[in-house]
């Protein structure tokens, strides 16, 4: 009888236990839900590209000397053998821009995110091996990258809204 007892009270415990964790990890998720989330991230990512990228322009396509200037002289291409130039450093500096600003407002918008988030991933690579020292954040760059990547913009976009009216299920 007493090991009946026994495996009751531990069951009893367990159950207490497991309704305490499901209770806590409710109260500690509605701080945070996944669509604020995934704005916060979204907008996080998106803010230190839009600033670089707006500092490039001096006008509507218009590059700005320093841009032109830092491709040219000063940024260079950290691979074994190095660093190496950039190759047509004007090019280099108008994609830099022009992909810093879109995908930027892209994220910001929630439109075409995970492309968005992908284009950032790609110019973080880029950044890293142009400043190799920069790694602490460049790799949180990456990580929220691939985070937007894999789970999308969330409900609070542009995404979300096109796939509702397009009759397509939520990511």
């Amino acid at each position: 009888m007493t090991s009946i007892t026994q495996m009751e009270s531990v069951r009893s415990i367990r159950s207490s236990v497991a309704h305490l964790l499901d209770r806590s990890e409710r109260i500690v998720s509605a701080v945070a839900p996944k669509s604020l989330v995934q704005l916060a991230l979204r907008f996080a990512l998106a803010f230190p590209f839009w600033q670089s990228g707006i500092l490039k322009w001096d006008g509507f396509l218009k590059l700005s000397d320093t841009a032109v200037s830092l491709f040219t002289d000063e940024f260079m291409i950290h691979l074994p053998g190095g660093p190496y130039p950039f190759p047509a450093p004007n090019v280099m500096a108008f994609l830099s821009g022009c992909g810093e600003v879109t995908f930027a407002v892209l994220l910001v918008l929630g439109l075409a995110t995970r492309f968005a988030g992908l284009g950032l991933l790609f110019m973080t690579l880029i950044v890293e091996l142009t400043v190799p020292d920069g790694w602490p954040i460049h790799l949180t760059w990456a990580a929220m990258a691939l985070a937007i990547i894999a789970g999308g913009a969330g409900r609070l976009s542009l995404d979300a809204l096109i796939r509702r009216v397009l009759g397509l299920p939520a990511t």
